[in-house]
């Protein structure tokens, strides 16, 4: 299949899309927070393959390959947005929004889950975005250490050290939501 579409094939390359749109498309809404733009990026990460297919050797797993040209796509679109990015070894502390002031009565137990699930995308939301894109591309996309090493070009202890300080960051933040909410 891949041979076809780096070949020219439009069929091929219109299944390699059908296999890996959404896998893309969680990615750059993960790392953009919006929906309209993830879907631009998404189309441009397409576009970007449809013009480097071609250029791909077989040095990595092709998912590999294309998830980072994808990630290369969202770190420029963030660049031109002029949205401050992080090396992997920076590290900042997330701002955290005031949340809605407590109210009267007791707690919306149907509502707990759904508050807890804000939290923690805020949470995530606030992460720097290399710890934020490292967090999503092992915790939510399931890749390895050593597939991220290969994507970001950093070494597998980089990536382990930059997830942990992620999920140190999360803890935080969520532990202060909890307070903030009352909860604690």
């Amino acid at each position: 299949m891949l041979a076809r579409a780096q070949a020219g094939d439009h069929h091929a390359f219109a299944h390699l899309y059908s296999l890996h749109k959404r896998r893309i498309y969680s990615l750059c809404l993960r790392m953009v927070g919006n929906v309209a733009e993830a879907e631009d990026l998404t189309q441009e990460a397409f576009l970007q393959l449809h013009r480097k297919i071609a250029t791909f050797r077989g040095d990595s797993a092709f998912s590999t390959w294309l998830h980072r040209l994808s990630i290369n796509v969202v770190l420029m679109h963030l660049r031109k947005k002029g949205l401050p990015l992080m090396s992997l070894d920076e590290a900042m502390e997330p701002s955290y929004d005031d949340g809605p002031g407590r109210s009267f009565g007791a707690p919306d137990l149907s509502l707990t889950g759904s508050i807890d699930r804000l939290a923690l995308e805020r949470a995530v939301a606030a992460l720097p975005a290399g710890y934020r894109l490292i967090f999503v591309l092992h915790d939510v996309e399931g890749f390895e250490h050593n597939e991220i090493a290969a994507m970001l070009d950093c070494s597998v202890g980089n990536s382990k050290s930059q997830l942990h300080k992620a999920r140190l960051k999360l803890r935080d933040a969520l532990r202060q939501s909890l307070r903030k909410g009352g909860k604690r």
